[in-house]
C-alpha cells in the first residue's frame, strides 16, 4: 500500500503523476478477494467447526503479509531520484563515495566587483555594442553613467564579473566592441552607492563642516591630489594665479576659485577629469562659498588626573584672539620648537592654521576659558600634517597625548595610512605621546629633525578609503615640532 501512495504522490516535470490503469486493477482484486471471503466464511460458518476452521486462513494470511513486507523492505520498487524528483541526499544522509564526490567537487570563485570608463563615438548603437560584448563574458552591469564630451562620450561601469575573469580579458572585449582608452580597476561594496546620493551625501558632510571641502572633493573624484592655496601666503610673498569665476578645465587638473579669494588645485594623471566631474566639482565649492566658514559645535568635557575639567572642541578664526593670548604666556623656546623658525613669525601662521579651509583644529580649553593647547589637522596635497601646542604650564599632563589621540582618529576617518611626527630629539614629550599610540613606530633623521612614522589601521568609513598620508609634525609636551611649512625631503 505504501508503494501504492508513492506512485501517485512522485512527480513528473513538476505534476502529479495518477497510474489510474494499475489503481482499478488493484480495486477489481480486493472486490473479489471480499466476495470470496465472504462466500467461505458463510460455508465453514455453519459447519460444526467453522470457528476453528477460520483460524487456518487467517494464520495463512497473517504469514503472508509478512513476508511480503520483509520482501518488499529488502527489494525496494521506489523510483530513481531523477523520475520523482527529490533532492539528492545531504552529505550527511550520502554513502562514503558520494560523499567523497562531495568534497573533491572544485568550488566556484566568488564574484569580482570593477569600476570601468571607456569612451565610445557618440552614435546610435555604440552602447549595445558594449553592453553584448560584456554580455559575451557573463558580465552583469550594476550601474552606469554617461559623461558627454565634444567628440564622444565616456562611459562609466560598474559591473560585477564571474570570479577568476582578468581585467585583461575585459578591456579586450571592450576594445573589440568599439571603446577606446579604456581604464579599470577594482571596486568594492562602497561603489554600489548610486551617484545622486553619494553627491548628496558629500553636500551634506560639506555643509556640516567647512573643513570637509577637500575631501569630498577627493570622494568624489577619486585618487587625486588636492591643494589649497590662499590668495596672500602666510609667510609673505605673492599668491597663485588667479582663476576665472568658473574655474578652468585642463585634461588631468582642474582649478577652482576657493571661497576666501585662493586657488584649489586638484590633479589626477592617471585620469583624464570630464566636464561632468568638473561642474560636480565645482557645483560643491559654490556651496562651500555660499555656507561660508562653519564647524561643529560638539564639545566634550574631560577631567585630569589632578581632577581640574578641561574641555576638547573644534575652532575656527572666531577664535584667533584666544590663540594669540595663549602664544603670549608660551615660552620662547615652546613657540621654537613648535614654528621652527623666528617666535616672531608664529602669529603670522595663526589665521591660516585655524581657517577650516585648510583643515581642523581642535583645542583644549579651561573652565575659565582660557586656550591652553591647540592641535592642528592640515590638508596638504596628497598628504595631512598634524601639529601640535601646549602651553607651558599645562604641559606634562596628559593634554598633548589627547590632542595627538584625536587628530589621529580625524587622519584614519579620512583614510590615511601612516602619520608622521617631525620633532626634535631633545622633545621627549613628543616622542612619549607617539609611543601611547600603541601603533607601530619607524624612526628616521631629516634634514636634522627627527620623523616618528606610525602606521595606523586601515579606515572603516562607509565612503572607502581615500590613499591620504598623515603627517603629525608639531609639539606635544613640553615643546612642539616643525611649522606647516615644513617639507620632508
Amino acid at each position: 500500500m505504501s508503494r501504492d501512495i508513492s506512485d501517485v504522490t512522485r512527480a513528473k516535470h513538476g505534476r502529479p503523476v495518477h497510474h489510474w490503469r494499475r489503481n482499478a486493477i488493484h480495486l477489481a482484486a480486493l472486490l473479489t478477494a471480499v466476495a470470496a471471503v465472504d462466500g467461505v466464511t458463510r460455508l465453514i460458518g455453519n459447519g460444526p467447526d467453522g470457528p476453528a476452521l477460520l483460524l487456518v486462513p487467517a494464520t495463512a494470511l497473517a504469514a503472508a503479509a509478512g513476508f511480503h513486507s520483509w520482501w518488499s523492505r529488502r527489494h525496494g520498487h521506489a523510483p530513481p531520484t531523477s523520475d520523482t524528483g527529490a533532492r539528492p541526499p545531504s552529505v550527511e544522509q550520502a554513502g562514503p563515495s558520494e560523499q567523497a564526490r562531495e568534497t573533491s567537487a572544485p568550488v566556484a570563485e566568488e564574484n569580482a566587483l570593477w569600476r570601468m570608463r571607456t569612451t565610445v563615438k557618440d552614435a546610435p548603437g555604440s552602447l549595445a555594442a558594449l553592453c553584448t560584448a560584456l554580455a559575451g563574458l557573463r558580465v552583469d552591469i550594476l550601474s552606469l553613467q554617461t559623461h558627454p564630451l565634444a567628440e564622444g562620450t565616456v562611459d562609466e561601469f560598474l559591473i560585477r564579473t564571474p570570479g577568476g575573469l582578468a581585467a585583461a580579458e575585459i578591456t579586450e572585449a571592450v576594445a573589440v566592441a568599439g571603446g577606446t582608452g579604456t581604464w579599470i580597476e577594482r571596486a568594492d561594496a562602497h561603489d554600489l552607492v548610486d551617484a545622486p546620493t553619494r553627491v548628496l551625501g558629500l553636500a551634506t558632510r560639506t555643509a556640516l563642516d567647512a573643513a570637509e571641502l577637500p575631501l569630498a572633493l577627493r570622494q568624489l573624484l577619486g585618487r587625486c591630489t588636492i591643494r589649497s592655496l590662499p590668495a596672500v601666503p602666510a609667510g609673505g610673498g605673492r599668491g597663485p594665479k588667479t582663476v576665472p569665476v568658473e574655474g578652468a578645465l585642463e585634461e588631468t587638473v582642474m582649478r577652482l576659485r576657493a571661497p576666501e579669494g585662493g586657488v584649489i588645485t586638484v590633479e589626477r594623471p592617471y585620469l583624464p577629469f570630464t566636464p561632468t566631474e568638473f561642474a560636480r566639482a565645482r557645483a560643491l565649492v559654490e556651496l562651500d562659498a555660499r555656507l561660508g566658514p562653519r564647524v561643529p559645535s560638539s564639545e566634550d568635557v574631560l577631567t585630569l588626573p589632578e581632577g581640574n575639567d578641561i574641555t576638547v572642541r573644534r575652532v575656527d578664526t572666531g577664535d584667533l584672539r584666544a590663540a594669540k593670548e595663549m602664544h603670549g604666556r608660551c615660552s620662547t623656546r615652546t613657540l621654537g620648537m613648535r614654528y621652527h623658525g623666528p617666535v616672531g613669525d608664529a602669529e603670522r601662521y595663526l589665521n591660516h592654521l585655524l581657517s577650516p579651509r585648510f583643515g581642523r583644529t581642535i583645542a583644549v580649553q579651561t573652565a575659565s576659558g582660557r586656550i591652553v593647547g591647540l592641535g592642528h589637522l592640515l590638508w596638504d596635497g596628497d598628504e595631512t600634517e598634524v601639529a601640535l601646542l601646549v602651553e607651558d604650564a599645562w604641559q606634562r599632563r596628559g593634554i598633548g597625548a589627547e590632542l595627538l589621540r584625536r587628530l589621529v582618529g580625524m587622519a584614519v576617518e579620512a583614510g590615511c595610512e601612516s602619520v608622521y611626527a617631525v620633532t626634535q630629539s631633545s622633545n621627549t614629550g613628543m616622542v612619549a605621546a607617539m609611543r601611547g599610540l600603541g601603533l607601530p613606530l619607524d624612526y628616521q633623521v631629516e634634514e636634522g629633525t627627527l620623523v616618528i612614522t606610525a602606521r595606523v589601521a586601515p579606515p572603516v568609513a562607509p565612503e572607502g578609503a581615500l590613499g591620504v598620508v598623515g603627517r603629525v609634525s608639531g609639539a606635544g609636551e613640553p615643546g612642539g615640532a616643525s611649522s606647516h611649512e615644513h617639507r620632508r625631503g
